[in-house]
Parts: C-alpha cells; sequence; structure tokens
C-alpha cells in the first residue's frame, strides 16, 4: 500500500505542501491545478500538473490555462527557493510568455526547466542591488510516458529586491 510513498523526496514533497498552501491566500487558481513538486535542485525544476476535471478542457486535453501555470511554476520555483534562502524581500514576476504547442496534451504534464542554475544567479545577482533583473528561461512540457514534448516556451523572470533601498 505504501510502497510508492518509498521513493517520495521530502523536500519536494514539502516544497509541493508549501506551493498549494501558499496558493490558496494567493494565487487560488493556482492550488484549484493542485500542482506536485517532482524535482527541484541546481540543475533541474519539474512540475507535475494531472490531467483531470480540473485542468481538462471540451476535448479532454489539459487546457491552455493549465499549461501556462504548469510552465510558470516550473521556472518560479527555483526563484521561491533561492528567494526563502535569501532571507531578503526579493518580488519576482514574469515579463512574457512565448509557448509553441505541438501536440495535444491528453494526459498528466511534466513541465521541465533545466535552468535552474541560472535562476539561482540571477537571484543572488537581484540580492547585491537595488535594481530590477531580467532573464529568460526555457523549458519544455511532455505527456508522462512520452519522450516528445507537447510544449515548448520561454519566460522572461523579472526580480527585484526590495529590502534594498533605491
Amino acid at each position: 500500500m505504501f510502497e510508492g510513498l518509498k521513493n517520495i523526496d521530502r523536500e519536494n514533497l514539502k516544497m509541493t505542501a508549501y506551493v498549494n498552501a501558499t496558493s490558496l491566500l494567493k494565487l487560488p487558481l493556482l492550488a484549484f491545478c493542485t500542482p506536485q513538486v517532482i524535482r527541484l535542485d541546481d540543475e533541474r525544476s519539474e512540475v507535475r500538473v494531472r490531467l483531470d476535471w480540473r485542468t481538462r478542457n471540451h476535448l479532454n486535453v489539459m487546457y491552455f490555462g493549465a499549461l501556462a501555470m504548469g510552465a510558470e511554476l516550473s521556472i518560479a520555483l527555483k526563484a521561491i527557493q533561492e528567494i526563502q534562502r535569501a532571507r531578503q524581500r526579493i518580488d519576482f514576476l514574469f515579463q512574457d510568455f512565448d509557448a509553441r504547442f505541438l501536440k495535444r496534451a491528453d494526459g498528466h504534464v511534466r513541465f521541465i526547466c533545466e535552468e535552474a542554475a541560472g535562476v539561482r544567479e540571477l537571484i543572488e545577482q537581484a540580492k547585491t542591488s537595488p535594481e530590477r533583473f531580467h532573464r529568460k528561461f526555457a523549458g519544455q512540457a511532455f505527456v508522462e510516458g512520452r519522450t516528445e514534448p507537447v510544449m515548448t516556451y520561454n519566460l522572461t523572470l523579472s526580480v527585484k529586491n526590495r529590502s534594498k533601498k533605491d
């Protein structure tokens, strides 16, 4: 019964709980989709969004809004983690979003950003300056069990340290 729980990374479980709890208060639409953190380390950030009644459109594939939230979260996760470590008031938002939809997302989708080191560098840069910094990050989305992406995306992350005086 609990065999699947042996392979669960406790840190990913904690981050999943944090994301879902925080989003209940600040981003209820994200909480409604109940994303799951699969991997979050210095190289990669990976999020899973299930295809279910909350995320499915009228064609029984993942709704555009759910795909956009998964893509955004795959990049935002590392920013959240690094901001927590910095213990400074660093705000972030996404400045733009560019996506290519390649195939139908007809199953649970994993959103993968392999630029976690770049996100960490951007937050490190913001820790030392009151300036606003921007950087574009790329990712891909895959239906679980498949090797071809259903979506590729680029988002520009914008960060500013609010604890530093201008």
